[in-house]
Formats: structure tokens, sequence, C-alpha cells
């Protein structure tokens, strides 16, 4: 049986390592991008991703864009502290699977 391999796209520590902590766990393979250029070097590979929008070095959102243009369906859950309707609006629109607004329980 493969493991399944989560992609955690995330800057703030504490975020990433609590995901982290949470998903090994439960018995999943997790590796964590703390920049966008880290996540567009991943992003070939993972079963899941798990995706904040406001990186340091570019935007969540130009990743799920091109992740969708080369015809990859893999399943990308947005974490994010924008909670306007509009930004959840447009991240599904890009393509994200789901948007999950912080303040969040990992469990």
């Amino acid at each position: 049986m493969t493991q399944e391999r989560i992609l955690i796209v995330e800057d703030e520590p504490a975020i990433a390592e609590s995901l982290e902590y949470a998903l090994r766990r439960e018995g999943f393979g997790t590796e964590t991008a703390a920049t966008f250029a880290k996540a567009q070097a991943a992003r070939t590979w993972p079963t899941l991703i798990l995706l904040d929008l406001m990186l340091p070095d570019g935007n969540g959102s130009h990743l799920i864009r091109t992740l969708r243009a080369e015809g990859r369906r893999t399943p990308i859950i947005v974490l994010s502290s924008r909670e306007r309707e509009s930004d959840r609006v447009a991240a599904l629109e890009d393509g994200a699977d789901a948007y999950v607004t912080k303040p969040f329980s990992p469990r």
C-alpha cells in the first residue's frame, strides 16, 4: 500500500508543525514548503496539497492556476486568514477543492 503524501505549503512555522504532527500521527507522509518557490518545486508528487495563499515570495493562487493549467488534478485545500467571500470564490474558481479559514483546529 502506497502512503498518501501531503504537501503543506505554509510559512507560519507553528501552523505547519501542528498540521505535520497531526497528519503524521494519522499515518500520512508530509513535506512542508514555507515558500512559493519550494512549493513550485514540489508540486509534482503530492497526493494532496494544503495551501496558504499568502506566502513570502508569491501567491498561492498562482500555484493553483499553474497546477490546473498543467492538467494536474491534485486536490488542493486552501488554508487562509482571508475571510471574505470574494477570496473564497476566487480560490475555488482558480481550481481549489476546498477553502478553510484560519484559525482552525488540526483535529
